[in-house]
């Protein structure tokens, strides 16, 4: 695991989107296509802006997966990540990806998590976009998260921390209308991609941060697994970064 320290926030997610293009570049040069799982929330909003206009990308030949979405949100609601998705990443590009969307809202949901694990498992990931929630989490994997789950999507209970978070950002209008369930990408799932990197900006995220690097790896930190992956980086801002112990490298 590598750690930077972009010290002007605005810079972070452009800095993030230059690293994960350079991964999509390499991986069409030598496979002829990518793959790529993406992200949403707040902390990848600059990322996404960026990242639709790096150059030299032929989106065409690329497949997007994403991370999570709530489970009986239709795609119509400001919080559906699915929405997300189709506003800030696949509409502001000229050619269009392979978006393998997760229908949070289907009528059967054993079903489309079947759907989704039979895509995934045909490809190979190079690259995953990612960030670390307020209590640590990774996609909705809320602690303690399951480390050992095979299947590439399941079907999780997000905990009141979670949920404060969503309400807290804005996303919903009160902390009863936060979906109490989500279909999420697993542990073992995210852990398979080639590279991993994480885009973690604000001070509200300085302690799962600190947990998350420099703590030992725990369920109860579900982020602090990615100290395992033999290609992750990390990259944060000052505010996010102000509790470790080390101060990072800078990445200009």
């Amino acid at each position: 695991m590598q750690v930077f320290l972009v010290e002007d926030p605005a810079e972070l997610g452009r800095v993030a989107a230059r690293q994960g293009a350079d991964v999509i570049r390499a991986a069409l040069r030598q496979r002829g296509e990518a793959t790529i799982i993406v992200a949403t929330g707040a902390s990848q909003f600059a990322l996404l802006e960026a990242l639709v206009r790096e150059p030299g990308i032929d989106w065409s030949r690329v497949t997007a997966f994403h991370l999570d979405e709530y489970i009986g949100l239709p795609e119509a609601h400001p919080a559906s990540f699915r929405r997300y998705l189709r506003q800030r990443f696949l509409a502001p590009l000229p050619v269009q990806p392979r978006f393998i969307a997760v229908d949070g809202d289907a009528a059967d949901l054993v079903a489309e998590v079947a759907r989704l694990g039979g895509l995934l498992r045909a490809q190979a990931v190079d690259l995953c976009f990612a960030g670390i929630g307020e209590n640590g989490h990774l996609a909705f994997n809320d602690p303690p998260a399951d480390f050992e789950v095979h299947d590439p999507y399941i079907v999780v209970q997000l905990d009141e921390a979670c949920r404060r978070q969503q309400f807290g950002e804005g996303w919903f209008p009160t902390l009863e209308a936060v979906p109490e369930q989500a279909i999420s990408m697993s542990i073992r799932q995210i852990m398979q991609s080639a590279c991993l990197l994480l885009t973690v900006p604000d001070e509200r995220k300085a302690v799962a941060a600190q947990r998350a690097i420099e703590g030992p790896v725990d369920p109860a930190c579900p982020a602090s697994i990615v100290q395992r992956h033999p290609n992750c980086t990390v990259l944060l801002d000052a505010a996010a970064a102000s509790l470790l112990a080390q101060r990072p490298a800078l990445r200009a």
